[in-house]
């Protein structure tokens, strides 16, 4: 499935007292001079997101419209900009009745503004079309009575496009949070209670419907996998990634086996994410191992897998998928190293390796933490996997005292070799003093698991926290 365009809505917001103002002037009167910066806005704007608009708002009732239009085109979010001076009544009756979504007013900067003089009727109208700070001033006033929440952004288009894309892209991940269907295989892991979100809270404020599935039925799921099935998905895999060479064919294919079972329960579930504890001495004892790789099924539909039991990196993640169609790694920070200012960081268990970019920083490489067990495919191999170099986005998402926060910083992943074997992992040098920023994110009370993402996604992620009332802090 190919990366979803955001649906933004647009609300032009005109004045009935100039409107038919300007009749017989070169440049036409005020409506069409509005109709024209419609017409223009759109038109830029299709690049960043699918747009819809049923025309310039004037009166009450068109606001009644476009709300009604905005609810059946089922969108994301709504940019507002004022034309001119403007009515309040217009104003107020879409901030009253407008359902809840993402708001963002934006104010244009127009080049070449200022009138030398008004005398001629046709720049004495174009003096009143260029009033949209006029009315963005007045209308600036309800927001704060009305009490929504809405971004502000003033300035030229050009400028503005990393806004626009960046709160579109977090606008969308909200929706998409808001109908999503999480499932949880099978439970926390009891060793570390801090690292879990309520999923009551999760649901009533962030969207998410949680199920709680049990191992067995992934041991059903992973049943109907055939022989046939297993072996081609395990040869296609050898064909793809070198192969250690102490790595069992037989717990090769069980492990194929059991990662495209849980591919068949999310399917069969409807999932759009999968959250596995994959330490759980249940999961060993019932399917005899912790699946090792990633199927292309979960990217196809834009679903994410990820290890732990964790939901809030779960949350994040799948947010920054909704938001980015990047892969996305599961890491924890593991120690840090002052001297040069890195830190090494990553994960064991399901990881989205499945880049063709990045395929040769991929192995298969034996679950050494398990190899020697008693479970019945004891060492069965992983995706073992060197996290890319690059500049990377590293985000955290957990539950606080009164609200959820995010937790978000820049790191450059430094090539290396694999090593930290069945682990996928990297060093990551941080462009300020690591013990300064461990200090800070420690101060700040988050758990230990953060998704990584190449790419610098920070802007996007405080819009997210903002559209949603989450804490945010970039460090």
């Amino acid at each position: 499935m190919g990366m979803e365009k955001p649906k933004t809505g647009l609300l032009l917001i005109g004045c009935e007292r100039f409107r038919k103002l300007g009749e017989g002037c070169g440049n036409g009167n005020y409506e069409t001079r509005k109709e024209n910066f419609a017409k223009d806005f759109i038109s830029k704007f299709n690049g960043v997101a699918d747009v819809a608009f049923s025309g310039i708002v004037y009166s009450r009732a068109d606001v009644d419209n476009a709300i009604e239009f905005f609810r059946a085109e089922r969108v994301d979010c709504v940019i507002c900009t004022f034309l001119s001076w403007s009515e309040d009544r217009a104003w107020i009756a879409f901030l009253r009745d407008m359902f809840d979504v993402p708001l963002m007013l934006y104010l244009p900067e127009v080049p070449d503004a200022l009138l030398e003089n008004t005398r001629d009727e046709d720049d004495f109208i174009e003096f009143l079309a260029r009033g949209g700070l006029v009315g963005s001033l007045e209308g600036s006033g309800s927001i704060a009575r009305c009490g929504r929440n809405i971004e502000v952004v003033v300035d030229d288009f050009e400028s503005a496009l990393p806004r626009f894309t960046a709160f579109t892209r977090a606008a969308k991940a909200k929706a998409k949070l808001r109908k999503a269907k999480f499932g949880l295989l099978a439970n926390y892991n009891e060793i570390m209670w801090s690292t879990y979100i309520d999923p009551y809270r999760m649901f009533t404020e962030i969207g998410p419907e949680l199920t709680f599935i049990s191992y067995a039925r992934l041991k059903e799921a992973t049943e109907t996998i055939s022989n046939q099935e297993a072996e081609a998905y395990r040869h296609e895999l050898s064909q793809l990634y070198p192969v250690e060479d102490d790595v069992d064919a037989q717990l090769f294919l069980e492990s194929a086996r059991a990662s495209l079972g849980l591919a068949k329960l999310r399917e069969k579930m409807d999932l759009d994410a999968l959250v596995l504890n994959d330490v759980d001495h249940e999961l060993f004892e019932t399917i005899g191992l912790r699946p090792g790789f990633y199927p292309l099924s979960f990217n196809e539909h834009n679903a994410i897998l990820t290890p732990e039991g964790d939901l809030g990196a779960g949350t994040i993640i799948y947010a920054l998928k909704q938001m980015t169609g990047k892969n996305i790694s599961f890491v924890e920070p593991f120690y840090l190293d002052k001297a040069s200012d890195t830190f090494s960081a990553g994960h064991a268990g399901p990881h989205d390796y499945t880049n063709k970019k990045h395929k040769d920083m991929v192995r298969i490489s034996r679950d050494v933490r398990f190899a020697k067990t008693s479970y019945k495919y004891a060492g069965a191999p992983f995706a073992w996997y060197r996290i890319p170099p690059g500049n990377y986005t590293l985000a955290h998402f957990s539950q606080g005292k009164d609200s959820f926060r995010i937790v978000c910083f820049m790191a450059e992943s430094l090539p290396g070799k694999h090593g930290l074997c069945s682990y996928s992992h990297t060093d990551f040098k941080t462009t300020t003093p690591v013990t300064g920023l461990f200090e800070k994110i420690i101060s700040t009370g988050t758990t230990q698991h953060f998704a990584a993402l190449e790419g610098d996604f920070t802007s996007e992620l405080e819009l997210f926290a903002n559209i949603n009332n989450f804490e945010f802090s970039k460090f």
